[in-house]
Order: structure tokens, then sequence, then C-alpha cells
């Protein structure tokens, strides 16, 4: 994802000199050709995040367009008033780049685990967040965001997967949101590397005659609520799947859009729970501990359907 980000990225500075790509020591060799080429555009600022965003605001103020590349929780919760008051506050067209949402960086520990960056970044005002799915939507996203005004966050993970799409062309980016499959017992709402999860979910629920269907939420603030609640409203069943805490996530948003309607489907979230999680290992080890793993959601799935 950080391959196909930055790539499209560097073929848009190539063109244009105001673009700025500042990073807190965070190193890539994606990023080598930015050095290399664009060295006038390229600002490796220490670890500093905090004069990282304010850096990038006076740039922005100057008509420079500015991307700002770290680890999720450096990139995020250590610079949060930064964000909230020199990007959000005056809306300046600032992009954030997140790499290692949830266990992504699954040896490092709890300070190194991107696992409330949504909530935090959802509440604040201006503030616009992109959670890909695949290297596919990344140069979509990528591309559609680069003439959206004021601040974005886009959470990326390192490792590659297979592709959810096979033609991007077939997606509405401006949508904010994709449906992947139609299903009549249950739709899952995902996000991130969980879209891929949640399609393992579905083919064994498949074997059991369980009819799913799979929404890809790749734009989570601002959310489509008008145009996601006809897909869903019918549907018996509802549950959403992320790689995030449980509270304050795309949980959290669709709670927040079930509480306004009368009639709703019954509806359960899957997410990390409220603790940290101080276990090491595989990214694929810390989701089972966890229960948000293709096996463990599926019993869940079926445990909670029965009742």
């Amino acid at each position: 994802m950080r391959d196909a980000f930055f790539d499209t990225l560097y073929n848009f500075a190539r063109k244009n000199k105001d673009i700025i790509l500042i990073t807190s020591d965070t190193g890539a060799v994606c990023l080598d050709k930015f050095k290399k080429r664009l060295g006038k555009q390229y600002i490796n600022i220490g670890i500093a995040e905090q004069n990282m965003v304010s850096v990038a605001a006076g740039m922005a103020m100057s008509s420079k367009r500015v991307y700002l590349y770290a680890i999720v929780p450096f990139a995020t919760m250590r610079c949060y008033e930064q964000i909230r008051v020199d990007l959000c506050c005056m809306n300046l067209p600032v992009t954030i780049i997140g790499i290692g949402a949830g266990f992504d960086y699954s040896t490092l520990g709890p300070t190194h685990h991107g696992t409330e960056d949504i909530a935090l970044m959802r509440s604040l005002p201006n503030m616009t967040i992109y959670s890909p799915s695949d290297t596919s939507m990344v140069k979509s996203i990528a591309k559609f965001s680069y003439g959206e005004p004021g601040p974005k966050y886009i959470r990326l993970d390192r490792t590659g997967y297979p592709l959810v799409y096979k033609n991007r062309k077939d997606v509405d980016v401006s949508r904010g949101f994709s449906v992947i499959e139609k299903g009549s017992d249950l739709y899952i709402i995902a996000t991130g590397r969980m879209v891929y999860g949640a399609l393992e979910v579905i083919k064994e629920l498949s074997r059991h005659s369980i009819s799913v269907g799979l929404i890809d939420l790749f734009r989570i603030k601002p959310f489509n609520a008008k145009d996601i609640w006809p897909i869903i409203k019918e549907a018996r069943n509802i549950m959403t799947l992320e790689e995030h805490f449980i509270t304050g996530g795309i949980g959290s948003l669709i709670s927040e859009m079930l509480a306004s309607k009368k009639r709703i489907p019954l509806f359960k979230p899957f997410g990390i729970p409220d603790c940290f999680c101080r276990e090491y290992g595989t990214r694929e080890y810390l989701c089972s501990i966890n229960k948000i793993d293709p096996d463990s959601v599926v019993k869940s799935i079926r445990k909670w359907l029965k009742r």
C-alpha cells in the first residue's frame, strides 16, 4: 500500500513543484526516489512530529501542498494538538499518511499499534479519513484526494494482500464506500485490511447457507449515510469488522447512524476489545487472540445468528 501511494504521489510531484513530502525519520525504499530526484521537495524533519505538523501548516499557508508521513501512533497521537489547532482549525490542505494500521507493527508492542487512530481523527472537524483495503484502492484514493481541500488522514498497511478490486475504475471513490457482495441474511461493513478478512468470512459462511453482503467503507469521514442506509436497512442483521478498538471506530460510527432510525436491523460490532494488547507475535496471532481473525468471526456470527 505504501509503495502504491508514494509511486502515485511521486508522479504528481514531478509535475508540481509545490508538493512537499515531510517525514519524521521514518524511512522506506519507496521514498528513495523523492530523496534522490526531488530533493528540494523532500524534508526529513527528524523525530519531531509536533514540529512536523506546524511546519506543514506554515508551508500550506504559503500555497504548498504538503504530505506528512509517519507510523500511525506518531502521525496522530503524538501531535494531536497540532493537528487539531494548526491543520483542522485552519482547514489547511495537508495530508497525513499513517503507516501501520491496526496490528501491522505487531512485534513492537502497544506503543506502535494503530488501534485508536480512527476514533481520534474522526472527532476533529474538517478532517477527511480514508482507510483503503488494497493497493488498487490506494492508487484511486491518492489521485482523488489530491485535489480535495482541507486536512486528510490516510491510514495504510505496510504489507500486501491479494487484490479486493480487480478493476478500480468500477469504483466511485467520491461515494466513500463500495458494495462488494450483496446478501440477505447479513451485511458486513468493513474497512482497511479487514475487508479481505471479511471475504474469507463470507466464503466460510456460504458453506452454511448464510447469505452475506459486504460493504467496503474506505472513506470513514465524511460518512455517506445517505447512500449506505438504503442498502442495509432491509438486511436482517448488520455487523462491522475493523482492526481498531471497539470504541470510537466504524462500529461507533454505524451505531450513531442507527440511533436516528426508527426500524433497524440487529447490529453487532466486531473489533479489538477496549484494552491494550501486550502480547507479541505475528499480526495474525494478535488478531486471533483478540477474536477478529476470520475463524473467530465466523464462529461468533454463527452463534449470534442462532440466537
